[in-house]
C-alpha cells in the first residue's frame, strides 16, 4: 500500500474517531460479558448454595437459566455490535473512503 495513502488515511479526523468509537464500545461490551460471565463463575467457585436453590418440585436448579441468560445476553451483544459496526461505523469507514479516493 502506498505510504502517503496510509499516512493520508491515518491523519484524517473521521478516521481517529473511527477507531476511538470502535475501540470504546468494544471494550465496553466485552467488560460487560466477562464480567456477567465470571460473577457467574465466581458464584459457583465461593457460594455453591445460592446456584443449587431448586426451581419448583423438578431437578432444574437456579443455576440453568442464569446461565441461559449469560448465553443469550452475550448473543444480544454481539447483536448490538454487529449492527453498529454495520451502521455507524460503516458509514464513517465510507466517509474515509471518499475523502482519500483521489489517491487510489
Amino acid at each position: 500500500m502506498n505510504n502517503e495513502l496510509v499516512e493520508r488515511i491515518e491523519s484524517n479526523p473521521k478516521y481517529q474517531e473511527l477507531i476511538a468509537k470502535r475501540k470504546s464500545f468494544s471494550i465496553k461490551l466485552g467488560v460487560f460479558v466477562l464480567v456477567m460471565f465470571y460473577a457467574y463463575i465466581l458464584t459457583i467457585a465461593f457460594n455453591k448454595e445460592i446456584l443449587a436453590t431448586k426451581i419448583g418440585d423438578g431437578l432444574t436448579t437456579v443455576a440453568f437459566p442464569i446461565a441461559l441468560a449469560i448465553l443469550v445476553i452475550s448473543f444480544l451483544t454481539t447483536l448490538v455490535y454487529v449492527r453498529r459496526a454495520n451502521g455507524e461505523f460503516e458509514d464513517l469507514t465510507n466517509e474515509i473512503k471518499d475523502d482519500v479516493k483521489d489517491l487510489v
